[in-house]
């Protein structure tokens, strides 16, 4: 009997996992008193963690328990504000405006910051899901008012890149990366009224997670490459080297046919609405794109992993959503389980030349079976040999697995996204699909030599975890990162021009065994400020092919550089000041918003005008943080007990 009750359980999870979730859903608008949209308003379900945020015309959309819940919103400059649903779909509220006070702030010597009153956010409510201090430790008030550790959201840490003397280190080597989701990231940590722990901040994602107008490739290579040098905005003594990368657009009917297999998280862990039913929603979307040459199959985790959805037509979009719809959580989440299915899904679907692809959709919460970060990347690098690369959509908060996620699709030859939003989710897996699905290049390296005559140091700004030994560029079996049909990827290099005094570059003694490296003078290359040089795969190749690029000493004022160089310039310097970097210099909050208002350009999807926005909040949250009745040490909080 035992032995029946063992082997009947797994079914028995599967299928309560299949079970039909009732969920209410509210859509409506955001304004102010005058009507005028409130862009990135936060919306969320009293009593829970469920949330999201209005996009940059105010509208949203959230998925509630019930139709009896109460929707709270709120933004920074205005007045929260409850509404009961009381079982309508549509309802559209307006925001009262207030002037911004100074938080009732307290410092804890262990545990960051605790908050007795927010006079300005209206109350307790942007804070109920806890709060992240700078060391990266999130808290919440017990029921004695103790601050306890309740959120394992994980990141790694980052080592800023330094000042490197040309003539000791004239080579600078790094894999290019697509990834945006630190961008989306930042934005739900600000539209919930706080500032994001350094480890979340990776200055190239958020300067990626934009396009840029480069030209579109020529001569049958499958990107171009475009350069521009100008004063770098936060210093004056230094330069800014931007290096953009533009791939070949391929219209979406002429991509390759899809093999899809979404494997999606239905543990315990993903119930709230901004994970689980955000994913089905998300998923939706991507359904619609869909063609009859394409196929999709679902395979679901948690307790065990199953095939919830056999490969289907995309013709049949019934079907499929049917199977999304099914989908409810509950459970422990067996990873390991659930991705060795996928793949092998995957490999017996196999479309030659096509696109091969595992769409992980989770919070990171791997708990149960194969969970360690280096079994699980040994597992998805033996699979990605095979031709199916992996996509890694993250979802939710409390305990988002940034770092683990980020390593599975750097490891699977893929791509990582977080989903804060059905805004999002339109973004990464509609108006991005054939770039975030289909790649024209695999392992694409950058490589840079600068002269010595021209550059005194230099420093990559971000990419930390992205650097490459200077011996792996010529490496064909060293891994790096995709660049998608109709992909940006941009770089930007500070640097110190020869003859600049810097505290930046530190002097080392005379080398006593060989000479020191002297600068080239009056050769045919001194009109030259460095080579950027890229390696990179076919899709389905194995020896890399080499491009060079001199780029020319010809520097133009800021203010005549292009949007993208501006924009680009923006976004780094406002990651400079979130991440509070020894490297900011004079950069400022006001310097970050008035460089991006004169680079937005069309901004047809107001992208770049939520950024905009973003900046303005984070220098309210940055200047409240500083406000001088914020006591350190934690004194006052042991004095109130």
């Amino acid at each position: 009997m035992k032995r029946i009750i063992l082997m009947v359980m797994p079914l028995l999870l599967i299928m309560l996992a299949f079970r039909p979730v009732k969920i209410h859903t509210v859509s409506g608008t955001v304004t102010d008193e005058k009507g005028m949209a409130v862009p990135f308003a936060s919306v969320k379900v009293k009593g829970t963690t469920t949330g999201g945020a209005a996009d940059s015309k105010g509208n949203y959309q959230i998925a509630a328990p019930s139709g009896n819940a109460v929707l709270q919103f709120s933004a920074l400059g205005y007045e929260n504000l409850e509404v009961n649903i009381s079982g309508r779909n549509s309802i559209h509220v307006s925001l009262k405006s207030v002037s911004l006070k100074t938080e009732d702030v307290m410092v804890n010597r262990a545990y960051g910051l605790k908050v007795k009153e927010s006079r300005q956010f209206g109350g307790r409510a942007p804070l109920t899901s806890g709060y992240i201090s700078r060391d990266e430790t999130y808290y919440r008030p017990d029921k004695d008012g103790e601050y306890i550790d309740f959120n394992r959201e994980g990141y790694d840490k980052i080592t800023e890149n330094r000042f490197l003397k040309a003539t000791d280190n004239p080579l600078s080597t790094f894999s290019i990366d697509v990834d945006a989701a630190a961008y989306s990231n930042i934005r739900r940590f600000i539209n919930n009224s706080q500032l994001p722990p350094a480890g979340a901040v990776r200055i190239e994602e958020m300067v990626n997670y934009f396009k840029y107008e480069y030209p579109q490739p020529a001569n049958g290579d499958p990107f171009s490459i475009n350069t521009e040098i100008s004063d770098a905005p936060w210093n004056k003594d230094h330069k800014l080297v931007l290096i953009g990368l533009q791939g070949k657009k391929i219209p979406t009917e002429n991509l390759p046919a899809s093999n899809l297999v979404f494997l999606i998280d239905v543990s315990g862990s993903m119930q709230t609405a901004e994970k689980l039913p955000l994913v089905k929603s998300s998923m939706k979307l991507l359904v619609d794109q869909l063609r009859q040459e394409d196929r999709i199959s679902i395979v679901v985790y948690a307790g065990a992993a199953g095939l919830a959805l056999a490969p289907t037509s995309g013709a049949d979009k019934t079907k499929i959503k049917d199977a999304i719809d099914r989908l409810e959580a509950g459970g422990s989440t067996a990873g390991g389980a659930g991705i060795k299915l996928a793949y092998r899904v995957a490999a017996e679907n196999f479309v030659k030349k096509g696109n091969n692809r595992v769409i992980l959709c989770t919070d990171g919460d791997f708990n149960v079976g194969e969970s360690s970060d280096d079994a699980m990347e040994r597992l998805i690098e033996q699979e990605r040999k095979g031709g199916v690369f992996l996509t890694v959509l993250g979802y939710g908060m409390g305990n988002y697995q940034d770092a683990k996620m980020q390593k599975l699709a750097d490891k699977g030859n893929g791509n990582h996204a977080y989903i804060d939003g059905i805004s999002e989710a339109k973004k990464v897996l509609v108006n991005e699909f054939g770039g975030t699905l289909f790649t024209i290049a695999k392992d694409v390296k950058l490589q840079v030599e600068f002269n010595p005559a021209k550059v005194q140091g230099y420093r990559l700004i971000g990419y930390e975890n992205r650097m490459l030994a200077k011996e792996d560029f010529n490496d064909d079996k060293k891994d790096a990162g995709e660049l998608g049909s109709g992909h940006t990827v941009t770089a930007l290099y500070e640097i110190i021009p020869v003859g600049v005094k810097s505290s930046f570059l530190q002097k080392v003694d005379s080398l006593k065994y060989q000479a020191n490296i002297q600068p080239l003078s009056k050769t045919s290359y001194n009109q030259e400020i460095m080579t950027v040089k890229f390696r990179y795969k076919a899709p389905d190749g194995e020896v890399s092919k080499l491009m060079e690029h001199p780029v020319k000493d010809r520097q133009i004022a800021i203010a005549s550089t292009s949007e993208n160089f501006r924009f680009a310039a923006a976004v780094a310097e406002f990651g400079m000041l979130l991440r509070e970097s020894e490297f900011k210099s004079s950069a400022s909050f006001n310097n970050v918003v008035a460089m991006a208002r004169k680079a937005k350009g069309t901004d047809e999807e107001g992208y770049r005008a939520e950024f905009i926005r973003l900046a303005e909040s984070a220098q309210m949250l940055a200047a409240n943080k500083k406000d001088p009745k914020i006591i350190r040490e934690g004194e006052e909080v042991r004095s109130e007990k």
